[in-house]
Formats: C-alpha cells, structure tokens, sequence
C-alpha cells in the first residue's frame, strides 16, 4: 500500500481557529504546552538543537511559523528562500513537532495570547523582557526559557557562503 508523506503530517498544521480547539483540549488532558517560534528558513543544526530543548519541556510542541509576508518584512526581499509551504512541511516531518500554525505579523504576540502555552521557548541572546508574549505566559503561570545560539549556525551565515560560492564560480 502507497503512503503520501502529506498523510502522515497534515494533522498538524492548524489555524487559529484549530490551535485554540486542540490548546483546550491538550490542556483538559493534562498536556504540557511548549511554544517556540521563528522564519526556520534553511533549516540547520542549530534550529534542530533548539526545537529538541523546546520539545524536552514539555508534551506538546507548537511552532509559530513566519508567514513569507512576515518574512519579507523583517529580513527583506531577498527573504524567505524557500516558501512557506516547504519550511511548514520541513517541520511538520520532524517527529518532535506536534503542531505548526503560520502567523504574518512581525511577532506572534496574539498567537502566544490566543495559546498561553506553559513554556515559551526562545533561541537567541534576548532577554526575557524582549521576548513576544513573555510577560502574558509568565503572568498565566507559565515560564520563558532562552535556548542559547549555536555558534556559527545561522541561515545568513550559510546564505552569504552560498552567495560568495556563487560569485567565485
């Protein structure tokens, strides 16, 4: 029998509409709610290492996707370079995600309200009182963890080699 990879991943894209359903429902069940999120452009080591430690606080693990819009805007046109449906489907196969919803603004500010999951994870050298949505989870009860960057992984790092690789042909 013929399996399509879509079949076993399209379970876990949801709206706002469905995130905010299925939330209800993990927490009636007694789930524990971890939220990052981010562009994961071309995805590398160093998102892998930060979706793993996210997923290892809790039991379920929601990504809040850039939409290519949200994208464009804070990192210009050059930016995404790949779409949303490929960086979506990208994660979506990765076992310890549960749930990915796009959002277009500049931060996922009214997706963290709409969820309050337990955990907000954030990569990066921020600083709890710059992260979106940290105040709301941490006044819901829940706690902000900063999963510190892997040197020399970035996207911009391996978009500039491939940009400098091109030029040198």
């Amino acid at each position: 029998m013929k399996h399509s990879i879509s079949k076993f991943i399209e379970g876990k894209y949801y709206s706002r509409e469905t995130v905010v359903a299925a939330t209800k429902r993990w927490k009636f069940l007694g789930k524990k709610i971890v939220f990052t999120n981010g562009v994961f452009d071309l995805l590398h080591d160093g998102h892998l290492k930060s979706l793993h430690e996210a997923a290892s606080h809790g039991d379920i693990l929601l990504i809040g996707l850039n939409s290519d819009a949200s994208v464009k805007k804070l990192k210009g046109d050059s930016r995404p370079i790949q779409g949303e449906a490929t960086r979506s489907a990208v994660l979506a196969n990765l076992f310890i995600t549960d749930g990915i919803i796009l959002f277009d603004a500049d931060t996922p500010l009214e997706l963290i309200k709409l969820i309050l999951p337990d955990v907000l994870v954030k990569g990066g050298d921020y600083e709890i009182k710059d992260i979106a949505g940290a105040k709301e989870v941490i006044a819901a009860g829940g706690e902000v963890i900063i999963v510190p960057i892997l040197a020399g992984h970035s996207t911009s790092n391996t978009v500039a080699k491939m940009r400098k690789a091109d030029e040198n042909k």
